[in-house]
């Protein structure tokens, strides 16, 4: 029998909440038709004229919004067509960035923690000076994000879970001073017991750990005493935004990053949780394909303050750290590899969209090939439009989705993708041996990118991610080979999709895409 993955039941059971309180809307809509239509009929035009006021107020503030069009037509459409549950979806799930408080907190601690990273302006030129489209891309990242670039910096990359798994197991054994570890789900199994064996003895050592974990990616997978058992043991452990149905106005964002820091030297990132399947401990859908890049070096500093970030923002009623100086400090280190790397950290508290703007970024530079691996492909108008543009223009995109769906109803919709994109030159394939949940770029034998973002709307604006932007350097040319590797176990799909599908599809399509947002 099939077993639904660690992050698919989160998501599921996320999306069944977020489904109950749709129909609760839905059905707040349905009364106050049949109330309009049999009770008070003789104020019928008064009630309706009053929602349709209220409900053109929220559609102009949305139209007047920075938001892609993507992400304001659903909405619009929604709340024109039913006021009230689509203004009570909106205020649930559309308004994006947590609350006021929240934001205040995250603004303080990186008006602390971000200045503390090195000044990389001399890296900075000479990326720009070797490869001039990188380094437009990591001025990007460096001015919107504050995630500078660095060189003096080892990078190994791992085509599977299990590899990047095994050097964590043996760098954590190595720790002196301490071990910072944050992910979006932890199962408390087979894969974890491995890591916490290491984390107790290093523990014993005198080593300070700490561990970061999101609620609603965790959530049925660990007990509720988790923290309890951790502190127990010595790890300070700490939840991102714990489950409070109906107080918890911070629902829609949730902390999908996954990251390793190593007493500041080492850093692990991409995009396996730390559960049995991913490193194919199990396997509910058929293989599972992931993938990451382990740091040492100067850059490893940046994943530190992107964890140090989290922990000391998460809450106010925690006792934060008041000296970061212990975490972050310059170490002599001579890498053995010359080429460019940059850590950085996507926030829904501001309004860049950090990791959409890298791809599509990529996009817009590559000149031969622009290739990605996605699990879900729930893609904006503007990244639609750099894709296909791309491909007009001659440059070999491609992009790979998995073969076998954790979800079908997500799936769906990212097939209803595929005829826009291949109809314009864009090679879709899908992965046979099971479900890929990489999340990779890379283009031009220059420049790739390896980390947690997904190419759909939860990823590019609602969670906070983490992601690496690579140049000039063998992780590159390693992360080609893998996704060639890698297309040649996939079915090739683009054929299929050049024609249009049925209209009884279409429509259906249309409207899952309406709800894509909802997600």
């Amino acid at each position: 029998m099939k077993q639904d993955t660690l992050e698919g039941k989160a998501k599921t059971k996320n999306g069944v909440k977020r489904l109950c309180f749709s129909i609760i809307c839905i059905l707040l809509e349905v009364i106050f038709i049949i109330t309009i239509v049999t009770r008070l009929n003789e104020y019928a035009e008064i009630i309706n004229l009053f929602t349709r006021i209220l409900s053109g107020i929220l559609v102009l503030g949305l139209y007047a919004s920075n938001k892609t069009s993507s992400m304001k037509m659903p909405w619009v459409i929604l709340i024109l067509i039913f006021p009230i549950m689509g203004v009570g979806l909106y205020l649930l799930i559309g308004l994006n960035g947590g609350t006021h408080k929240m934001r205040e907190r995250y603004a303080e601690i990186d008006s602390k923690l971000l200045p503390m990273l090195p000044d990389s302006q001399e890296c900075l030129s000479r990326i720009k000076e070797t490869i001039p489209k990188a380094g437009n891309i990591a001025s990007y990242i460096q001015r919107n994000s504050q995630y500078p670039i660095y060189q003096n910096t080892d990078i190994m990359y791992f085509d599977e879970a299990v590899k990047g798994l095994e050097a964590q197991l043996k760098d954590l054994e190595k720790a002196q001073k301490f071990i910072f570890m944050e992910y979006h789900a932890i199962e408390d199994a087979e894969a974890w017991h491995k890591i916490q064996d290491v984390l107790e003895e290093r523990v014993k050592a005198g080593v300070e750990v700490r561990v970061f974990y999101d609620d609603m990616g965790s959530i049925g997978f660990i007990n509720t005493d988790f923290v309890k058992k951790m502190e127990a043991i010595g790890i300070h452990c700490r939840v991102f935004n714990p489950f409070m149905p109906g107080l918890n106005l911070f629902l829609n964002n949730r902390d999908h990053r996954k990251i390793t820091v190593i007493d500041g030297k080492v850093g692990f990132t991409g995009g396996y949780n730390l559960a049995n399947e991913y490193f194919n401990y199990t396997h509910p859908y058929g293989q599972w394909k992931d993938t990451g890049i382990r740091l040492e070096g100067d850059a490893v500093q940046s994943l530190t303050v992107t964890f140090l970030e989290m922990w000391n923002a998460v809450s106010d009623k925690d006792a934060n750290d008041s000296d970061f100086s212990k975490y972050l400090f310059h170490y002599d280190y001579a890498a053995q590899q010359t080429g460019f790397v940059q850590p950085y950290a996507d926030s829904p508290m501001d309004n860049e969209q950090v990791g959409e703007e890298v791809y599509i970024s990529m996009i817009n530079k590559a000149e031969k090939y622009c290739w990605f691996m996605t699990p879900y492909l729930i893609i904006t108008d503007e990244m639609t439009h750099a894709l296909c543009l791309a491909a007009k223009r001659g440059v070999d995109v491609r992009i790979i989705t998995p073969g076998i769906p954790d979800k079908k109803f997500i799936y769906n919709i990212t097939r209803s993708f595929y005829h826009g994109l291949v109809k314009h030159g864009v090679r879709v394939y899908e992965w046979t041996p099971g479900f890929c949940h990489a999340k990779m770029s890379v283009a031009d034998d220059c420049m790739a990118t390896c980390g947690t973002i997904n190419l759909d709307y939860r990823s590019l604006y609602h969670h906070f991610e983490n992601g690496c932007f690579m140049a000039d350097c063998q992780a590159v040319v390693e992360i080609k080979n893998d996704l060639i590797r890698t297309m040649g176990e996939c079915r090739d799909v683009t054929d299929q999709y050049q024609t249009g599908r049925s209209a009884y599809l279409r429509l259906g399509q249309l409207f899952m895409r309406l709800f894509a947002g909802l997600l």
